[in-house]
């Protein structure tokens, strides 16, 4: 078996909740952000893109377009508001899947979390779509920026899943050992800057397709090219797909 460090708690990431309680007009500003983002979201979901306008948003809310800078500078500035809140939402999902501290065995926590990204990703299409979809029309995420803090607090739930089982003991080597001198580069360099701790080679190899094919399965039926298969075949194409990943990874 494999073994090597890690620390569940720096896993267990939350978001800082802000000291003291917050004064009326920042519960009215935070309100109205909350309202912009909402009417962006529902929009989206109505015109079916995540191409959407300041002024529609305005319209929709019954605002001037120039009303909405007072609270956003620029329609780049809220999409990397709403890439960052659908990345802790899909934390938060991917949290209440296990406990960390205290999980299930290996491969009962795999299916936990693969499938709590399946639900969380068919539970709102158009939040899954910022994230993972093709890139929006003029927008570029800032690099280091909000939404990358957001994207390596919910990428940790999934790495941790292989991390807690070779702790354990409970993870053997993977089915896949030959690794390219790139993938080893990129494991060491991961390591250094995550918040787990180093693993084999191999092993963040195995971790890394594993997840690459569980995305590419609800990517699949997210967008409705499973659809022609009917939710049991569906049910029991995923169960069998983590099944088969499990093995992969050395369960």
């Amino acid at each position: 078996m494999v073994r090597y460090s890690y620390r569940v708690e720096e896993a267990a990431m939350t978001v800082a909740q802000p000291a003291g309680a917050p004064s009326r007009r920042e519960r009215a500003r935070a309100a109205t952000l909350a309202e912009i983002k909402t009417t962006a979201l529902e929009l989206m979901r109505a015109q079916g893109s995540t191409d959407v306008r300041f002024s529609d948003i305005a319209r929709a809310m019954g605002l001037t377009p120039p009303a909405l800078y007072r609270y956003y500078t620029d329609r780049a500035e809220l999409l990397t508001d709403l890439i960052a809140d659908g990345y802790r939402d899909l934390a938060a999902a991917l949290a209440g899947a296990a406990d960390l501290a205290d999980p299930p065995p290996p491969r009962e926590h795999l299916a936990a979390v693969a499938r709590a990204y399946w639900d969380w990703a068919r539970r709102d299409l158009y939040q899954f779509t910022l994230i993972f979809g093709q890139p929006i029309p003029g927008y570029a995420a800032p690099a280091d920026g909000p939404t990358v803090e957001a994207a390596t607090q919910a990428m940790t739930y999934l790495a941790a899943v292989a991390y807690v089982a070779a702790q354990r003991g409970q993870l053997g080597p993977p089915l896949v050992t030959d690794v390219a001198e790139v993938l080893v580069a990129y494991a060491d360099e991961d390591a250094k800057k995550g918040v787990l701790g180093a693993m084999p080679a191999a092993t963040h190899q195995a971790m890394l397709c594993a997840w690459a094919s569980v995305h590419g399965f609800v990517c699949l039926d997210v967008y409705g090219h499973l659809d022609m298969l009917g939710e049991p075949v569906r049910e029991a194409l995923f169960a069998a797909q983590v099944r088969q990943i499990a093995l992969t990874l050395g369960m």
